[in-house]
C-alpha cells in the first residue's frame, strides 16, 4: 500500500522494533508482566521520569487514558478537556462508560486550554448537586498537532492543584513534542506538575502497546485492579515491553520523531507555494492542517488516502511518519499543484 498522509498510526513497523519483537519470540516467559523484560522495561522508565514512577503496560491509546482517569476518579467527578480532544471526540465515550464521569469540554486557542477556559468550571465544590471537578486532561502533542509550552503546561498544573485536582496528559505523541521542545520526558511531565501521564509509542515505530505512568505511586494502589477490570492486562506481556526497550534504545523515538517532524516541515513548506491552499494551523509536530479546494479533495484521496477535519470548511488533515520520504512529499505536492 501506498505512503499516505492519514495517519502515523497507518504506518508499519520500525525494523529495530521488528528484531526485538523476534528476540522476546525466543523459549518461554512468565506471563502477565512477570518476565525480565518487563522488568528491565520498567527500570528504563524509570530512568526518564524518575525512580518514583509507577508504570503499567496496556494495549492501546484508549486504554490508556480510560486507566488513567478511572484511577483518578469517581463517578462524581467531572474531566476537563479541550473540546477537541480524542477522548472528547475519538474514543466512543469509553471514558465516560468505564469512569461514569462528566466530560467538560473547553474552547481552544490553537488546540490548547488555558487556566482562564478552564476556570469557568471551577465552582460548585462540595455542592452535592454538582459533578465536583477532579481532573485537566491535555494532549501534548494536541489534536491540531500544536505544542503546549513547558510554561503553558505549569500554568495548568498549577492551578488544579491549587484547587485540588489531578493533571493527566495524553501523550499519544509526546516523542514528537519532545523532539520540538528539545527537552526531556520529565522536564514537561513529571517536573512540570502532570500526574498521570499516557505514553504512547505506536504512532512513531512501535506496533503495539502504550504506557501509563504514575508519579505518585500512592496514587495508582488501585491501577493494577482497574487495568484487569478493564481488559487492558496483556498476557504476554513482554511483546509490549521488549518493543519499549528498543523503543529507547540509541534513542529511536529522537530519531523517528525527529524524521517525522522534519518531513511535516517539508510538507509545509511546499504547500504554502501552491495557490488555494491556506494552512490553518502552525506546523509544531508532524501534522499539516490546511484548506483544500472540495472539488480535488477525492481525486486527491484517490492516490494519497488523507482524512477530512473539517468538512464545512474544507480543512484536512496531513499526518507524516517515521518512514515518509523525501518523495512521497514531492510526489504528493505535484498532484496538488496538478489539480489546482
Amino acid at each position: 500500500m501506498k505512503r499516505g498522509f492519514a495517519s502515523d498510526n497507518n504506518s508499519g513497523i520500525h525494523p529495530e522494533i521488528l528484531n526485538a519483537l523476534s528476540a522476546a519470540n525466543e523459549g518461554h516467559a512468565v506471563g502477565y508482566g512477570g518476565d525480565e523484560l518487563t522488568q528491565q522495561a520498567i527500570s528504563r522508565f524509570k530512568q526518564e521520569f524518575g525512580e518514583q514512577t509507577d508504570i503499567y503496560f496496556v494495549f492501546n491509546g484508549t486504554g490508556a487514558n480510560v486507566l488513567s482517569l478511572s484511577t483518578l476518579t469517581r463517578s462524581f467527578h467531572s474531566v476537563i478537556c479541550a473540546d477537541t480532544a480524542h477522548i472528547q471526540t475519538d474514543e466512543c465515550g469509553a471514558p465516560e462508560k468505564f469512569t461514569g464521569s462528566k466530560l467538560l469540554p473547553v474552547s481552544t486557542v490553537k488546540g490548547k486550554i488555558s487556566p482562564e477556559g478552564i476556570s469557568k468550571y471551577l465552582h460548585g465544590f462540595d455542592f452535592e448537586h454538582h459533578s465536583q471537578p477532579g481532573i485537566i486532561s491535555i494532549s501534548q502533542v494536541t489534536e491540531l498537532g500544536t505544542i503546549y509550552t513547558l510554561e503553558e503546561i505549569k500554568a495548568i498544573t498549577t492551578l488544579a492543584h491549587q484547587y485540588g485536582l489531578f493533571v493527566h496528559m495524553d501523550g499519544a505523541r509526546i516523542a514528537n513534542a519532545a523532539v520540538a521542545l528539545d527537552l526531556p520526558f520529565r522536564a514537561f511531565t513529571v517536573d512540570a506538575g502532570i500526574d498521570v501521564l499516557s505514553f504512547g509509542g505506536t504512532k512513531n515505530g512501535m506496533m503495539m502497546g502504550e504506557a501509563v505512568l504514575f508519579f505518585n505511586p500512592e496514587l495508582a494502589k488501585s491501577t493494577k485492579y482497574i487495568r484487569k477490570q478493564s481488559m487492558q492486562l496483556y498476557s504476554k506481556m513482554r511483546f509490549v515491553s521488549a518493543q519499549f526497550l528498543a523503543y529507547f534504545n540509541n534513542e529511536l523515538w529522537k530519531r523517528n520523531a525527529t524524521h517525522s517532524n522534519k518531513m511535516a516541515k517539508l510538507l509545509e513548506k511546499q504547500v504554502r507555494e501552491i495557490p488555494n491552499i491556506q494552512l490553518t494551523q502552525e506546523v509544531e509536530a508532524n501534522g499539516v492542517f490546511a484548506i483544500v479546494p472540495r472539488e480535488i479533495i477525492p481525486l486527491l484521496q484517490e492516490k494519497y488516502f488523507f482524512y477530512m477535519w473539517d468538512e464545512h470548511r474544507s480543512e484536512v488533515r496531513w499526518m507524516t511518519s517515521f518512514d515518509t520520504q523525501e518523495e512521497d512529499i514531492a510526489n504528493f505536492t505535484a498532484l496538488i499543484k496538478k489539480l489546482v
